[in-house]
């Protein structure tokens, strides 16, 4: 789902950047910075922006979710956990091997983000949801919102981060990606609902 959620958001971005800069000008994907970079194809391409989770939180604010559902019209509580409500940390990359051209596509992606940080499964295109989705039904979101919102690292954090990943930097920007709900789709228990509470007992002689 995971997968799914961030691949949705690529090809958006994607399609915005080659109906705005020309056919070819979207070349955004999913990867692991560590693994490297070079132009031969045996690690990613240094011509592609680099999409990476780095961080997921967990969102508190949310934690204490009922651990039921009404269902007026059959008269039924239906019993599951509440999802997981997940906040990411998502590193883009922009390793151009002109310094130039990775700071423009940099540029692109955050006015990207600036006109369009707020994704559902009704302002995308359904092409974006369908391609690259996982294979097994499962694996897909259905309904999902997604919220971008610009995070500014420390010094240190970049120290850290870049230290991480290999130690050579690139022009980058992370964001929060929020809230992407995570659940199993299945019920634990199902029982009726209290409709009427009697309180006129009567004891037998």
């Amino acid at each position: 789902m995971i997968s799914h959620g961030l691949s949705i958001v690529v090809n958006e971005l994607n399609a915005h950047l080659d109906d705005i800069y020309g056919t070819g000008s979207g070349n955004a994907a999913l990867g692991n910075p560590s693994d490297g970079f070079d132009s031969s194809g045996s690690a990613l391409s240094r011509d592609s922006v680099i999409c990476s989770v780095i961080n997921i939180r967990e969102e508190k604010t949310l934690k204490n979710q009922p651990n039921y559902v009404r269902d007026e019209s059959a008269l039924k509580a239906l019993y599951e956990n509440p999802p997981v409500f997940l906040n990411f940390q998502i590193l883009i990359i922009a390793p151009n091997k002109s310094y130039t051209g990775g700071l423009l596509q940099l540029s692109r992606v955050i006015r990207f983000f600036q006109f369009r940080n707020h994704f559902t499964q009704d302002n995308v295109a359904p092409a974006s949801i369908t391609s690259d989705a996982p294979a097994n039904s499962l694996d897909r979101l259905e309904s999902f919102k997604m919220i971008f919102d610009l995070y500014s690292p420390s010094m240190e954090e970049v120290n850290h981060l870049w230290g991480t990943l290999g130690g050579k930097q690139y022009p980058f920007v992370i964001y929060w990606m929020r809230m992407l709900d995570l659940k199993f789709a299945s019920r634990q228990h199902e029982s009726g609902l209290i409709t009427e509470i009697v309180t006129d007992f009567s004891h037998k002689s």
